[in-house]
């Protein structure tokens, strides 16, 4: 299937979805309408309240202190992911003695360490930071972690047998077998520092797309909380299409799905 066509199919499923919503908002069906607009609104309210915001400027200001929030959570849980999922991996012992300690901090609800984070960090970003980082880092670690424990030893053997060092394994072996779960996960962690970034402000703050969402929420404005969700979601897309790029410049030696490089 060419990209033209799967593009073309994925904005034919955003407008059937969208139609269906307008019509079962605004038509009655068998007399009754089946998605009050009170508790739904519609897909032209949701439009019109974006274009409102971003044709006054307002919105500006917002998204400009969510990216900042999310692209540092991104970049510092990504960072540390990868840094203690290959100490890890290269040091079993360390990973064994610390295994029920990270399994015991990732098991803690996320939610609840932001009041946490905002009593120690205050109500500025770096408490929308640290959440982002709790989120992104564990979903890094433990996909590098695999993908280095899941090297071949085949591949080891044969490069220990050519004379590597381990600075050369780690490059030429290590590195490469991680990239593709490195980048599985990273993936999934855009959404995820979104996520921390967003619910942080939601719980408190005076700015950002989360803070616009609660404040909408407050006045029962249902239109404004669907726009500010459909500004998140094509906010993550725009990044995630960021992580894509970087991907196809360092995986360009993997082999394409019909086998050729």
């Amino acid at each position: 299937m060419s990209r033209v066509t799967l593009l073309a199919l994925q904005v034919l499923v955003a407008v059937v979805c969208l139609a269906l919503w307008q019509l079962f908002a605004t038509v009655p069906v068998f007399g009754k309408i089946l998605l009050p607009p009170f508790f739904f609104s519609n897909p032209v309210d949701v439009f019109s309240q974006i274009v409102k915001w971003f044709s006054s400027g307002v919105i500006w200001k917002h998204l400009g202190i969510t990216l900042t929030e999310s692209i540092l959570a991104f970049v510092i849980g990504s960072l540390g992911g990868v840094l203690v999922g290959f100490w890890f991996a290269r040091q079993p012992l360390v990973a064994a003695v610390f295994d029920p300690y990270v399994k015991m901090v990732n098991a803690l609800p996320r939610v609840v360490l932001a009041p946490i984070f905002a009593l120690w960090l205050g109500l500025g970003i770096w408490s929308k930071v640290a959440l982002g980082v709790t989120l992104v880092f564990f979903i890094v670690f433990f996909n590098v972690y695999q993908g280095v424990k899941e090297v071949s030893r085949t591949v080891l053997d044969n490069g220990r047998m050519l004379g590597m060092s381990e600075g050369q394994l780690m490059r030429h072996v290590y590195w490469p077998s991680a990239l593709s779960w490195m980048f599985s996960s990273l993936h999934t962690s855009v959404g995820f520092a979104v996520v921390g970034a967003v619910v942080g402000e939601y719980l408190g703050s005076a700015a950002g797309l989360g803070y616009l969402i609660q404040q909408a929420e407050g006045i029962f404005d249902v239109a404004g909380v669907f726009a500010g969700m459909f500004v998140l979601s094509a906010f993550v897309i725009l990044i995630d299409f960021g992580v894509t790029l970087v991907e196809r410049r360092l995986l360009v030696w993997r082999p394409t799905v019909d086998g050729r490089g």
